[in-house]
């Protein structure tokens, strides 16, 4: 007799004839596929025309091949609660992989194929996986060797591609099945199960609990080991079942798919639309203007660095037209932005700090005076509209909305946007989160802050030093509690007791403040707005939502007999950056060798940098990212002028205080 768990509604067949109570309602992720199968049917689920071979996917067979799949594994030997590594990018594929796993009460430990080699070993050692679920040949090729000579597996899965493509011998012993072999596998063992009563009579059932454990994500892009993030079922169903708010999805709308589908961000926003009869288009990065046009999506999900990408494209379009219709392009986005800050006015939108109410007449003024400059400069607004937004319009599709999310938004790109009548939602959360906590919503889109807790959740602000719950328009530690709060750190208690209390509060580490409340004025609509202004700790994140360790750079970069101190930057930016205190007698002792003559006493700052660019990349060659540009001055950090403490450790946070201005420079 073999232990057999379900999907309480998904696999309720079986539940039932194996003499357990079936439910009627989602207890686990896999559930809402039935549901969706029975809603939506023959409707397209998703299309995936870049894999060979290219594949579209109606609701039922998307739920067939899940059943399938789930089945395969059981054939092959999988166990409930046993971890399998899913190592695999976007596809349709990766989401049968996925919910094929949860669906047998075993938990996947996700990650993508741009990872290196070693940190995929660290995750695959850590989190003790017992079997390999991997993209492609390639990525088995790449990774084999340094899998099988450390780590044990029973077994290897394709998601796609045949095993006829390895160019790596494979470990004698170890089995390897493609996509198909699971699904023929599956199907061949379900139908024999739904015939016979006998069959059936093999197994003790069992129903998978919401609080089981779903999935490992480990957090992503970190200079140091990973650590494994345990979400749960109930944590996953809650952002299912709560981001309608944001998103109020149609049976018919389009999505575009161009984030990692194994990051908590993309994979809980597909598993929700997927509940409301949507059509997901997969992308990638080298024809995502060309399906936005082609597709005319009513959503993307997506990260800063791609609306970055699309506003620096729409830039480079106006700036190479005739001199005419760049002059007339810039003044009408110029008159919009206008519009739009001043409307902001009149509807309550202008985030402020300030807990003190404007009086009513102060108010009534203000509201009077923003009315009329935006009715002055509404037909200009309507004009750019005609002449110029409508043809950005038709190229880059989104005619619903766009969440972001995964990094800070910057506002330049936000207020564009917004000028051309593009939505963008600004969205907050943490992996630890599932990841969801907060966002804008259409209705009320207010521009600088992250919108207002979703349903269900609380945020809070607390003091740096004391933890004491702060007021409103006060600045501190954002915290987080609600049912999508991850289970903990997989085999890290101490990790987990340092960001998650007894009371289920999860301190995030971003520094924020809440919106006061106000019933009149420029910013009544804004109350219990959460505004985001940087991180505690020392983590970057990068507007591409990797999260950046800055120690292993810096330490890598002392080595260097030319670099005094250095401190790396780069939060809310493309890449790294650095601010660099150099050695000046090293600098002109390599100068003279290097650059210029024996005799030289003096340096010039462009030789200065280059010099310190070739000292950067040489000792920083091995680490998982690279500085950037740098920014060369000549004093010191101490202890005098407040940017070192008396440990000596340098104060990051005042340093990049101090450099403001010449940061902004920096990347610009």
């Amino acid at each position: 007799m073999q232990i057999r768990r379900c999907s309480p509604f998904l696999e309720s067949v079986f539940l039932s004839s194996g003499g357990v109570a079936a439910s009627h309602e989602w207890k686990t992720v896999p559930d809402i596929w039935r549901s969706s199968a029975e809603k939506f049917g023959d409707r397209v689920a998703v299309v995936d025309p870049y894999h060979d071979p290219p594949s579209t996917m109606t609701y039922k067979q998307l739920e067939q091949d899940i059943l399938d799949f789930s089945e395969g594994l059981r054939v092959i030997g999988v166990k409930p609660a046993e971890k399998l590594a899913l190592f695999a990018d976007n596809s349709c594929r990766w989401l049968v992989a996925d919910q094929g796993i949860m669906a047998t009460g075993a938990i996947n430990v996700v990650r993508g194929s741009r990872s290196s080699d070693e940190e995929l070993l660290q995750i695959y050692s850590h989190s003790d996986s017992v079997a390999l679920v991997v993209d492609n040949p390639e990525l088995f090729n790449r990774i084999a060797e340094t899998l099988s000579s450390q780590a044990a597996m029973r077994f290897v899965i394709l998601v796609w591609g045949d095993k006829s493509c390895f160019t790596t011998e494979v470990p004698e012993g170890l089995p390897v099945y493609s996509y198909k072999d699971m699904i023929d596998l599956g199907h061949e063992s379900r139908m024999r199960l739904l015939d016979s009563h006998d069959a059936r009579q093999h197994y003790i059932y069992e129903a998978i609990s919401s609080d089981d454990v779903a999935t490992i994500l480990y957090t992503s892009g970190t200079t140091g080991n990973p650590k494994g993030v345990m979400l749960t079922h109930k944590n996953l169903l809650h952002q299912i079942n709560n981001l309608w708010d944001i998103v109020p999805a149609k049976p018919g709308d389009r999505f575009l798919s161009i984030l990692p589908t194994w990051h908590a961000y993309e994979r809980a926003s597909e598993y929700f639309i997927f509940t409301n009869g949507v059509e997901q288009l997969y992308t990638t990065v080298k024809h995502l203007k060309e399906d936005l046009r082609r597709y005319q999506p009513n959503y993307l999900v997506s990260v800063p660095v791609i609306l970055e990408t699309l506003y620096n494209g729409i830039q480079k379009q106006i700036s190479t037209s005739s001199t005419a219709r760049k002059l007339v392009a810039l003044l009408l986005i110029n008159i919009s932005l206008a519009y739009m800050d001043i409307k902001r006015i009149y509807e309550g939108k202008f985030l402020t700090k300030c807990q003190k109410q404007c009086s009513f007449p102060v108010a009534a003024f203000d509201w009077l005076w923003a009315r009329t400059v935006s009715l002055i400069l509404w037909p200009l607004h309507m004009l750019a509209k005609q002449l110029v937004y409508n043809k950005i319009h038709t190229a880059i599709g989104i005619s619903k909305a766009a969440i972001s999310g995964g990094g800070s938004l910057p506002s330049h790109v936000d207020r564009f946007f917004e000028a051309i009548g593009v939505k963008v939602q600004n969205g907050y959360g943490l992996t630890e989160s599932s990841p969801v906590a907060a966002c804008r919503i259409c209705s009320c889109n207010v521009l600088g802050s992250v919108g207002h807790p979703i349903r269900r959740t609380e945020i809070r602000v607390v003091d740096f030093e004391t933890g004491d719950v702060l007021p409103p328009g006060s600045k501190g530690i954002v915290e987080i509690k609600g049912p999508q709060v991850m289970k903990g750190y997989y085999k890290n208690e101490s990790a987990t007791k340092q960001v998650l209390n007894e009371g289920g509060w999860l301190n995030t580490g971003d520094i924020g403040w809440i919106a006061p409340s106000h019933s009149v004025g420029q910013s009544h609509r804004c109350s219990g707005m959460v505004v985001l202004e940087g991180r505690a700790k020392d983590t970057i994140v990068l507007s591409t939502g990797e999260n950046v360790e800055p120690s292993e750079l810096e330490e890598a970069a002392m080595r260097s007999t030319l670099i005094q101190q250095i401190v790396v930057i780069g939060q809310d930016q493309r890449r790294l950056g650095a601010i660099i205190v150099p050695n000046k007698d090293e600098i002109l002792a390599a100068a003279k060798m290097s650059i210029i003559g024996a005799d030289t006493s003096e340096l010039s700052k462009e030789n200065m940098t280059a010099l310190l660019n070739e000292e950067l990349r040489k000792w920083t060659s091995q680490c998982s990212f690279h500085i950037g540009p740098i920014l060369v001055i000549d004093e010191p950090f101490t202890i005098a002028n407040g940017l070192v403490t008396p440990t000596m450790k340098i104060r990051r946070d005042k340093v990049v205080t101090q450099y403001k201005l010449q940061i902004e420079n920096l990347f610009q």
